[in-house]
């Protein structure tokens, strides 16, 4: 029997949060730490110990954990950065921050991660750093950008319980880089952290995300810094969320599940590929729209799937072609696989916060769009 459409709207990825978080928000406020503290310590060490890395610094954003990075690292004026353009706009903007260009490489067809034989080709006596991104939480092949012997940043705002090759994401190159945003794995609200084997880079990272030090009236700095500090109150909800990560990680395996099984056979709407050598954190369920082959462009798809009350997101439409960049940089090269990514690409609703029902609501509207645009 085929279900009908929804009567009440779906979100996209609504938080996964409930009581806990809130007495934990309210036993920090009546605790009288309100900004960065005892949690947020706490914060660093068991993410460290989960990350499987010597050193966790917490910020205000995983912007702030990005472009922290590249400035311990020394990136600046006439430095190249090596980026892709499938990316929130935030990992470029970082780049620029720091007075350098990012320099955009093509993708990969299959995962749309970072290509490392197009990176090979891009770099010159100008490239700082490689930062690359883990697309949807399925890493991009690692082992190709170290070779260079260039600092490699992770942006692994989707990877949080990623590994590559059975090595956790968080411990492989100069610094990685993640967020603690609403929709992340661990959603504390706002908030990022930078995980790293090198003491020296964490401590400029930690010096860099205050303009002080000190205990308070007696206080000095010893370098232009940020205001880039993580709130006690947003760790107390990261630490309950950590403690909810490995019960979400099954909930969005099963949901995964139902998308694979349930798309399965529909021509021209095709998932984002994953690498069985590598543990994907199952952040976001991409999926690439032919429309030649499915009848229908992405955005037709996206509009049919609106009117049956599901909401979809796009990750990502291409940074190099966003009008600010696209301003900056007029001679920009093409790049034909994230520009054609860039109109293909659309986002399933994926929350532990939803259930099996919601997902196969969500099947159910795309074989209904399917089937009326592919005649």
């Amino acid at each position: 029997m085929s279900r009908r459409a929804r009567t009440t709207r779906l979100g996209f990825q609504p938080p996964a949060v409930g009581e806990e978080e809130i007495e934990a928000v309210a036993e920090t406020i009546r605790s009288g730490w309100l900004t960065t503290g005892p949690r947020a310590a706490l914060l660093e060490e068991r993410m460290a110990e989960y990350l499987e890395a010597e050193h966790v610094v917490a910020l205000a954003s995983g912007t702030a954990a990005m472009h922290l990075a590249l400035v311990a690292l020394g990136v600046g004026p006439g430095d190249e950065v090596l980026t892709t353009p499938i990316t929130w706009p935030a990992t470029a903007n970082v780049v620029e921050h720091c007075g350098a260009r990012p320099v955009f490489v093509d993708v990969r067809p299959d995962d749309l991660n970072i290509d490392p034989e197009r990176v090979r080709e891009a770099i010159t006596g100008r490239t700082k750093a490689i930062l690359p991104v883990h697309l949807a939480g399925q890493p991009c092949d690692l082992d190709p950008l170290l070779a260079h012997g260039v600092p490699v940043v992770e942006d692994a705002a989707h990877a949080l319980e990623s590994r590559y090759r059975g090595r956790k994401v968080g411990a492989i190159s100069a610094a990685t880089c993640f967020s603690l945003y609403a929709t992340k794995n661990v959603a504390a609200g706002e908030g990022g952290l930078v995980a790293t084997d090198d003491a020296a880079l964490a401590e400029v990272v930690r010096e860099m995300r205050l303009t002080r030090r000190g205990d308070g009236s007696h206080y000095d700095q010893v370098a232009p810094g940020f205001k880039a500090n993580l709130s006690d109150v947003l760790a107390a909800i990261a630490l309950v969320q950590l403690d909810k990560l490995e019960r979400h990680a099954v909930i969005r395996g099963r949901l995964f599940e139902l998308y694979d099984e349930g798309l399965a056979g529909l021509d021209g709407i095709t998932p984002l590929a994953r690498d069985h050598r590598d543990t994907h954190a199952r952040h976001l369920y991409v999926v690439r729209v032919d429309a030649e082959r499915a009848g229908g462009t992405r955005d037709e798809y996206r509009a049919a799937l609106d009117e049956d009350g599901i909401a979809t997101s796009i990750h990502f439409l291409p940074v190099h072609q966003l009008t600010w960049f696209r301003r900056r940089y007029p001679d920009q090269p093409a790049l034909p696989v994230a520009e054609r990514a860039g109109r293909e690409v659309l986002s399933l609703p994926l929350s532990p916060a939803h259930s099996e029902d919601d997902i196969l609501d969500v099947v159910a509207a795309v074989r209904r769009a399917h089937e009326r645009l592919s005649g």
